[in-house]
């Protein structure tokens, strides 16, 4: 038995007994759910359950017995930072808003771009379902819902479109005023993934992977890997910003021909 399935196997019943009747659903999610981990991933695990033991878990003895042992994983080398707990009616809840079109923002310390609800429930590995609800949630986002993909498309072009146009980006450029500018950049880049993956009728990664799952995207505006990686890295000198500025724009341009085709 593999390291990782060892770690499974001994967690997984002490955290489905973090829930109120001790047997919550239990998942993998972040790189190792989508099946990208390397080297550097963490154990990202999920428990679902419609009430926790309490009033406050982390007093509990089952609590006590989860910590105990993630201690002595962490102990030899295991990157696990602890067990989101959440609940079934919640998760329910702003899935429906989801699959409807309707963005739920949930930021998040550990997110740079926010959480991404359909991306967590469709690419977690669902470990332990005893009512079946985690694999009724995968069901249900199975095909990606055009609502999402239309709202997705609106919100993320129109922030592309305001950014290609407006003067204060060239004016930024001008004054080198280099927060703002990378601030700007990070925006962009983010709203330009946004875009090709919903295009594509995938789920936007996360905040990890972003590019090499990109590239693997069917339909995409031309040399895209090596456009993203020219803006984001880009060549030092007198002109960097500009160059960029106008390798962003002409990028924008080709989504909005995508998009329209």
């Amino acid at each position: 038995m593999s390291r990782e399935a060892e770690l499974i196997a001994a967690m997984t019943p002490l955290i489905a007994d973090l829930a109120e009747d001790g047997n919550g659903a239990v998942a993998l999610a972040g790189s190792r759910g989508k099946g990208r981990s390397d080297a550097q991933s963490d154990f990202d695990f999920r428990v679902y359950a419609d009430a926790y033991r309490g009033p406050e878990v982390r007093q509990t003895a089952a609590w006590q017995r989860f910590d105990a042992a993630l201690r002595r994983w962490q102990a030899e080398g295991i990157r696990m930072d602890g067990v989101w707990m959440r609940r079934y009616a919640g998760v329910q809840r702003d899935l429906d808003s989801w699959l409807a079109g309707i963005v739920v923002p949930k930021s998040f310390e550990w997110t740079i771009w926010g959480y991404h609800l359909p991306t967590d429930l469709a690419s977690q590995q669902i470990i332990a379902d005893p009512r079946g609800l985690l694999a009724g949630w995968k069901q249900r986002l199975a095909q990606y819902p055009e609502a999402l993909r239309a709202s997705v498309l609106n919100q993320y072009m129109d922030i592309l479109r305001y950014w290609a146009r407006d003067y204060h980006y060239e004016s930024k450029v001008v004054r080198r005023d280099l927060v703002f500018l990378v601030g700007l950049t990070g925006k962009l880049a983010n709203a330009i993934l946004q875009t090709v993956f919903a295009f594509n009728r995938v789920y936007f990664p996360g905040d990890g992977w972003n590019l090499p799952m990109a590239a693997e995207l069917e339909r995409l505006p031309p040399d895209f890997l090596q456009r993203m990686t020219a803006i984001l890295e880009p060549v030092q000198g007198p002109d960097t910003w500009r160059r960029q500025r106008t390798e962003l724009i002409g990028l924008i341009a080709d989504l909005e021909a995508m998009i329209a085709a």
